[in-house]
């Protein structure tokens, strides 16, 4: 072997390492990033008001028209509405892969599911009065893609899909 074919493999050599290298960052880069998207999601949610705002669309039956939905909720109609925004907003986050589909449905599949089916009648008048159809539309397009996971099977809650579970 001559000293070029020598020094060739070794650049070759090299190259393959640092892309491996690279591949390795990337990686860990996307795992943190993941985390991080996971902890400004929880925190976001931890708020008095949200908190509210769900125990206010838990609380309101199925079907009701957006007049009824106004009525009943009253001067609390604005954390509702801050609510569904978040909701909408995350919609986007799912959309555009900044956050995981998966993720959301681990911390939120029911609360997401369960407001906009309370809610539908009020963002369909909503859509109707204003003439424009996009109010609201990540929100229902996330529900959407919740309910199509729960379509083929039931939701298992986590402590039982999970009950064999240990610290490794």
């Amino acid at each position: 072997m001559t000293l070029e074919a020598f020094f060739q493999m070794i650049e070759a050599a090299a190259v393959v390492i640092a892309v491996g290298f690279a591949i390795v960052q990337v990686r860990q880069h996307e795992r943190r990033q993941a985390r991080e998207s996971a902890m400004e999601l929880l925190h976001s949610f931890q708020t008095p008001d949200f908190a509210r705002a769900l125990t206010l669309v838990y609380a309101m039956p199925d079907g009701l028209s957006k007049a009824q939905i106004e009525q009943r909720l009253g001067d609390d109609l604005h954390l509702v509405y801050a609510m569904t925004t978040t909701w909408e907003s995350v919609g986007v986050l799912v959309f555009r892969r900044e956050i995981s589909l998966n993720l959301v449905d681990d911390f939120f599949s029911g609360p997401v599911t369960i407001s906009w089916r309370r809610l539908r009648g009020y963002f369909m008048a909503e859509r109707a009065e204003q003439q424009r159809e996009t109010i609201g539309e990540w929100f229902e397009w996330l529900a959407d893609r919740l309910a199509d996971r729960e379509s083929d099977e039931p939701p298992i809650p986590a402590h039982v899909a999970h009950r064999n579970w240990a610290v490794k």
